[in-house]
C-alpha cells in the first residue's frame, strides 16, 4: 500500500493543486501544514497570520470531503517533516515550489535529506503561471522590464488547471488549536470571507464586473479591483485558474476582451515580481539597484509614526493608513502614493515601509511586497525613476475628486466641501468652522511641505 506526504504551503486549495493531484494516485494521502521556525526564513506578518489561520479551518474542511487529513505542526521544517513522514509511513513527499532564496535553499536541503531517507520527492510548478527559470529575454537572460515580460508571457502556453482530486469523505478535524486571535483582528473578519470557494466567488463576481476595471482599478472609492490578492498570496486560487477562467470569460464575452486583458497583464505583475525574487538576493532588504545603498535614509521616528497612524495631514494618505489599519488591505493606487510619501516626502528608508506593510497586509506576499515598494522608492529593476514623485494632493484630486475615499477613512474631514478636501490645511477659516475642523487639534496640519521635501528628495537621490 503506498503512501504519500503532501507539503502544504503557499496553495492551501484542492483544485489546480499539481502536488496534491500527484499525492492523490496513492493508497493513502496525508497533507501536512509546519509553521516553519527556521530563523532563515522570514516570519509571516500578523495580519497574514490571522488570514492563515481561517484559511487552514477551510482547507481542513475541504480535505475531509475527499478523505484527507491535514496535519498542522510548528517547528523547523526539516525535523518536522521528516518526523511526520517517519509516524505516516510515507513512501513519496510532495510539494509545490516557493521561489524566495532561503526557501529554496531549505526546500533543496529537506528534499536530499528525505530522498537520503529513502523517499521519492517530487516538487511541482504550482504557485506561478510560469516558472522563472523557463522565461527570459532573447539574450538568455532574466527580464528586468515588465513590458516585454508581459509581451513574452501572454503568448506562451500557460498550463491548464488540474481539478480537484476525489475520495471519501470523513470527519474534520480542528486544526490551528493554538492560535489566540488578537483584539484587533476581529475588525477584519469584517472584510473578508477566507478559503477556495470564496476565492473562485470572487472571481466570478469580479468578472461579471471586468467591464468597469480599465478606468475604475485607479478609483479607490469604488469597488473595481478583484480583491484577489489574499486568496493568491495564500493559494486558495492558483494563478493559473485565474488565467484561463478570465480567457474563457473573454471568450465568450468578446466585448469585454480588452478589459480582460488588462486584468491579465496586472496578474502578469505577480509574476515578474516572482521572476526578480528567484534571479536577485533578497529583494526585501537588497535594493536591486545597488547604487541605492548609497541614499542618506532620515531617522525620523516621530514622521514614521506619523504615517503608520495616518496622522500625516495629507488626506489621502491618512486614509490609505487608515484603511489598512481596519481591513487589512489598501487600494493599489494609494499604495503607490503612502509609499511615495513615506520614501520620497520623508526620505525614510523604504524597508521600513515594506515592513510595515508586511505586519499588516492580510496579502502580503514575498516577492510582491518588497518588489512593489523597489518600484516606488525607484531602486527596482524597472521602477519609477527617482524624479517620480507623486504629489498625493493632486493624485487625491485626480481620483479621488469627489473626495469619497478620504471622507470613508478620514470622517474628521467628512464636511468639508470638493474643492478642498484633499488640502485642508488650505481651506479658509470658516470653511473650515463650518466643517467642524481646526487644523492642528481635530486633523493635524501635514507634517511636510510636499514642495521643499520632493527637492530635498531629488537632492539626496539624483546624485547617486
Amino acid at each position: 500500500m503506498s503512501k504519500a506526504l503532501v507539503w502544504l504551503r503557499n496553495d492551501l486549495r484542492l483544485s489546480d493543486n499539481p502536488a496534491l493531484a500527484a499525492a492523490a494516485t496513492a493508497d493513502q494521502v496525508q497533507a501536512l501544514y509546519i509553521h516553519e521556525t527556521d530563523g532563515n526564513l522570514r516570519p509571516i506578518g500578523a495580519a497574514a497570520r490571522w488570514w492563515l489561520h481561517h484559511s487552514l479551518q477551510s482547507l481542513a474542511r475541504d480535505l475531509a470531503a475527499i478523505g484527507v487529513d491535514l496535519r498542522v505542526e510548528t517547528g523547523p521544517a526539516q525535523a518536522t517533516i521528516t518526523e511526520v513522514a517517519k509516524a505516516f509511513g510515507a513512501d513519496e513527499v510532495h510539494w509545490n515550489r516557493r521561489y524566495a532564496p532561503a526557501a529554496r535553499d531549505l526546500d533543496a536541503t529537506i528534499k536530499s535529506s528525505l530522498r537520503g531517507d529513502g523517499l521519492a520527492v517530487t516538487s511541482h510548478p504550482g504557485n506561478v503561471l510560469v516558472e522563472p527559470w523557463d522565461i527570459e529575454t532573447g539574450q538568455g537572460k532574466p527580464y528586468s522590464v515588465f513590458t516585454p515580460f508581459w509581451k513574452t508571457l501572454r503568448d506562451m502556453p500557460i498550463a491548464r488547471p488540474l481539478p480537484a482530486p476525489s475520495g471519501n469523505a470523513r470527519k474534520s478535524q480542528s486544526v490551528d488549536g493554538d492560535y489566540r486571535q488578537p483584539h484587533w483582528a476581529k475588525k477584519l473578519a469584517a472584510h473578508w470571507t477566507i478559503g477556495e470557494t470564496a476565492a473562485l466567488d470572487r472571481l466570478d463576481d469580479f468578472l461579471d464586473e471586468v467591464a468597469a476595471y480599465p478606468e475604475g482599478r485607479d478609483v479607490p472609492a469604488k469597488p473595481a479591483t478583484s480583491r484577489l490578492s489574499p486568496h493568491l498570496r495564500f493559494g486558495e486560487i492558483s494563478p493559473r485558474q485565474v488565467w484561463h477562467r478570465s480567457r474563457a470569460f473573454a471568450h465568450a464575452h468578446p466585448e469585454q476582451a480588452a478589459a480582460v486583458e488588462k486584468f491579465l497583464s496586472e496578474l502578469a505583475w505577480r509574476d515578474f515580481s516572482y521572476h526578480q525574487l528567484y534571479h536577485r538576493d533578497d529583494i526585501a532588504t537588497v535594493p536591486m539597484q545597488p547604487k541605492y545603498e548609497g541614499v542618506k535614509w532620515r531617522h525620523a521616528p516621530a514622521q514614521l509614526a506619523a504615517w503608520q497612524r495616518g496622522q500625516t495631514g495629507i488626506p489621502i494618505v491618512d486614509a490609505g493608513m487608515r484603511e489598512l489599519w481596519e481591513t487589512g488591505y489598501m487600494h493599489n493606487r494609494v499604495r503607490m502614493l503612502v509609499a511615495s510619501f513615506l520614501a520620497k516626502n520623508l526620505l525614510i528608508d523604504w524597508r521600513q515601509g515594506e515592513n510595515w506593510f508586511w505586519d499588516c497586509l492580510v496579502d502580503a506576499d514575498e516577492a510582491n511586497n518588497p518588489a512593489s515598494w523597489q518600484w516606488v522608492a525607484g531602486s527596482g529593476l524597472d521602477a519609477a525613476p527617482y524624479f517620480r514623485i507623486f504629489n498625493p494632493v493632486t493624485q487625491g484630486e485626480r481620483f479621488d475628486g469627489a473626495g469619497d475615499y478620504v471622507r470613508r477613512w478620514v470622517p474628521e474631514l467628512a464636511g468639508l466641501p470638493e474643492r478642498v478636501i484633499h488640502k485642508p490645511a488650505e481651506a479658509p477659516a470658516d470653511v473650515l468652522e463650518q466643517a467642524g475642523i481646526t487644523i492642528g487639534r481635530t486633523y493635524p496640519a501635514p507634517i511636510v511641505d510636499l514642495k521643499q521635501t520632493r527637492q530635498r528628495a531629488l537632492d539626496a537621490i539624483g546624485d547617486l
